[in-house]
């Protein structure tokens, strides 16, 4: 079967290689589900494993499959699969456990091992294939009714995540109640992350470049939050007009947006960082200020990668709850279709030069 690969550490090497068709029987314990993929969805982290920024191959392969945002229908269970069904769309997660205890109790996106097991990121191919099999373990139930989201259920586990580990944390100040939150960044984790801090009745503001109107301020405002322009006016200007941010997640790609939220954050106040910055960009940062605030401020910094079982489960709740309120304004967040795996140089162009594009995804098949 087709299936769109890089030849890790070596830069744009994007290609169609050939994997043999996986059986559930594949998956020994009998709990492998076979899954026929629909859609995936491409971003960030495609691109900079196809610049060879990051990413290996899996042992035995001199590539690797791409795609971590899958949506697919189930074909095929084995003999232990409770809860799953011929016919079910599904997703799966992305991390496979290691051998650390955080591994073996079910949350291997907080492993303790220095080398970690990502599909389509890291020793494991990706979704960006025909078919997949994979434990039961790792498949998600995605509603009928949130089938026309398909791929945004990866990257609104990320954000879910994201949030729900900040309220987390914070039930170190016994009584926590944040009221505003500044989210940076309009692409997809973006306005996913400014979803989930509405649903929990925050007042959010979400920073982008560009000047409104733009797709990502219609969506913003759609979902009854603020949309910033930094064209108009700097974050730390904008923290004196309006105050300081007691949740600020991070979700640009740019290290100095990341350390410049470090400025304008609240005391006991949360700052996620849900981004990866693959370069080496040096920026210089007020550190004795920021030490001092921080300290006397009882600041909190974290960062947030991928996600568990859960964190899909409640991701795809607050998509649905997220329909509910604010019907057919997530479906503008998916911009950008490609038809057909043969179609593997658009998709990485689009992903590339199309910078009006909040989601490029592929449709690999009808389902």
């Amino acid at each position: 079967m087709k299936a769109i690969a890089v030849l890790p550490g070596k830069p744009n090497s994007v290609h169609l290689a050939e994997l043999p068709k996986p059986k559930v029987s594949d998956v020994s314990d009998g709990k492998g589900v076979l899954v026929k993929v629909l859609k995936v969805g491409v971003d960030a982290t495609d691109r900079e494993i196809n610049d060879a920024l990051y990413g290996n191959a899996p042992p035995g392969y001199s590539f690797l499959v791409l795609g971590h945002e899958s949506f697919g229908v189930v074909e095929e269970v084995g003999p232990a699969v409770t809860g799953l069904r011929p016919g079910d769309y599904v997703t799966a997660t992305v991390r496979r456990p290691g051998g650390s205890i955080y591994d073996r109790i079910g949350t291997s996106d907080m492993t303790s091992e220095e080398t970690y097991y990502e599909r389509g990121i890291n020793l494991l191919h990706g979704y960006l294939t025909e078919y997949f099999v994979d434990s039961a373990d790792f498949i998600v139930r995605v509603p009928q009714g949130l089938k026309h989201l398909h791929v945004l259920m990866e990257p609104m586990s990320c954000a879910a995540k994201a949030v729900q580990q900040a309220y987390e944390i914070q039930r170190r100040m016994k009584v926590w109640q944040p009221k505003r939150a500044f989210v940076f960044g309009a692409g997809q984790i973006g306005l996913l992350s400014t979803l989930a801090l509405k649903l929990r009745g925050l007042e959010v503001f979400t920073f982008a470049r560009s000047k409104a109107p733009t797709r990502s301020s219609e969506i913003v405002s759609g979902l009854q939050a603020n949309y910033v322009s930094l064209s108009d006016t700097s974050i730390e200007d904008f923290a004196k007009a309006n105050g300081k941010a007691d949740l600020i997640i991070d979700a640009t790609g740019s290290s100095a947006m990341a350390f410049g939220g470090m400025k304008v954050l609240a005391h006991n106040g949360v700052l996620v960082w849900t981004s990866i910055t693959g370069g080496n960009k040096m920026i210089e940062v007020p550190s004795d200020k920021i030490n001092i605030d921080w300290v006397l401020g009882n600041k909190l910094l974290f960062g947030s990668v991928n996600a568990n079982r859960g964190h899909f489960e409640l991701g795809i709740q607050d998509l649905a709850l997220g329909e509910a309120m604010f019907p057919g304004v997530l479906q503008q967040i998916l911009t950008t279709p490609v038809d057909g795996l043969d179609n593997y140089r658009e998709l990485m162009r689009l992903l590339v030069e199309e910078k009006s594009a909040l989601k490029v995804y592929m449709n690999v098949a009808e389902g």
